[in-house]
């Protein structure tokens, strides 16, 4: 069994808490884009963990952890979160795995990010390097983990990437430049350490389903920072819809048995960029205070607004989802009333229940709900409120997809089977 696990808006949907919940199944659980701008939140009794780049349900006992080829490591932060978990779970000796394929985030990308945001022609990233990262990586100018051991060629490779990175340090302002010798002796000592973790993720995976294991792909970011499908320019630099499951892992299409699209319970995004259904008054920040909506990787406050279902729609499409998982139900607890937007009304007039090209130029048109008391306590569907129930069965016809999963707090257990 393969399953895809992916975010159906813009990122920050909880995918941390489902993947964990969901690896109890699994035997391997494997992240496949993005890099450390992605912040994947599990609490695990009362401790938090926040991971950037390992995945998520590796938390569980006897689970295989792997990254992908299509992530960007940074390797500093990876052995970070490596030492966390060895100190409070278990050794990740013989259970965790990363393609040599994987590229490396260096230091100059970083400084070359952070310039770019400063200049005032940012679109909010997260100043952690990843779009310099994939761009040297389509430049073919990258480096990557197995270059790590061959050192003759990774000199060169050094040479050749900060023949240009140094010359962009210097355009966009910045006086200080690398040396091929600071770097080189960088990767080595990063080597020693991360080595015995590097293997063909290709290779082993298809291994592991020859052998009948069951495997879980984790995404990173939301459908709409996906680079070809997003809210382009505002997005990330990778493949974060489904499709992106097989460009980073080596699997084939065909191995793919179930797509797991998650949302919650209403729309947020982080940064710049369109958003039709924003409150940008005292409700929107009221979500966003009961919501904890700040930044898992940054700390910076989410916008907040209500549930876009012509979004999500078009996200249902684009990813195949097979079941979706509704999160933070409980966030929308109390209120007198709960909307979701429906169709837009374009520019014109006009009225559509399709996504445009251009979502600057929508204004939402709203269904609304009456409001239920809490569904914190809720452990089934029969003991969710009447009217929380309607709203989720609206969803489910309006999308015409199954929810599996209903996730009504930050615990483990705090999650109802809906189907």
């Amino acid at each position: 069994m393969v399953t895809v696990v992916v975010g159906l808006q813009w990122g920050d949907e909880g995918k941390g808490k489902i993947v964990d919940y969901l690896a109890e199944k699994y035997d391997i659980i494997v992240r496949f884009q993005g890099g450390t701008n992605a912040g994947h939140t599990v609490l695990v009794g009362n401790e938090e963990f926040i991971f950037h780049l390992v995945p998520s349900g590796i938390l569980r006992e006897n689970k295989i952890g792997a990254i992908g080829a299509g992530v960007v490591l940074d390797i500093d932060t990876l052995l970070k979160e490596i030492k966390l978990i060895e100190e409070k779970s278990s050794s990740l000796e013989n259970r965790f795995i990363i393609d040599g394929r994987t590229h490396i985030t260096l230091p100059f990308h970083k400084d070359e990010d952070a310039l770019q945001e400063t200049s005032g022609k940012g679109i909010g990233t997260t100043k952690r390097g990843i779009g310099p990262t994939y761009r040297d990586k389509y430049w073919r100018i990258g480096i990557r983990l197995f270059d790590l051991f061959d050192e003759e060629k990774l000199r060169e490779s050094i040479e050749k990437s900060l023949t240009f990175n140094n010359y962009l340090l210097q355009i966009l302002g910045e006086n200080k430049t690398y040396s091929v010798d600071e770097i080189f002796k960088m990767l080595m000592n990063w080597r020693d350490e991360i080595g015995k973790f590097v293997g063909d993720i290709a290779l082993f995976l298809n291994d592991e389903i020859n052998a009948g294991k069951n495997i879980l792909l984790e995404g990173a970011q939301g459908t709409f920072l996906d680079i070809n499908f997003g809210t382009y320019p505002y997005v990330t630099s990778s493949h974060t819809i489904s499709g992106g499951a097989t460009i980073g892992t080596g699997l084939p299409p065909s191995a793919i048995d179930e797509i797991i699209g998650i949302s919650k319970a209403y729309t947020t995004r982080v940064g710049k960029g369109p958003f039709p259904t924003e409150l940008e008054n005292q409700l929107g920040d009221h979500i966003r205070e009961r919501g904890g909506e700040y930044g898992a990787t940054t700390g910076r406050p989410r916008r907040c607004g209500w549930l876009d279902l012509v979004l999500l729609k078009y996200s249902v499409m684009l990813n195949g989802i097979d079941n979706l998982v509704i999160t933070k139900l409980d966030v929308l607890d109390g209120l007198d009333e709960v909307k979701v937007a429906t169709q837009y009304e374009l520019m014109d007039g006009s009225i559509v229940d399709h996504l445009p090209y251009n979502l600057d130029m929508v204004k939402p048109v709203y269904t609304s709900f009456e409001g239920w008391r809490s569904t914190k306590s809720a452990r089934s569907i029969e003991e969710l409120p009447a009217n929380a129930r309607k709203y989720l069965d609206f969803i489910e016809e309006y999308l015409e997809v199954n929810i599996s999963l209903v996730s009504v707090g930050k615990e483990r257990n705090e999650i109802i089977e809906y189907h």
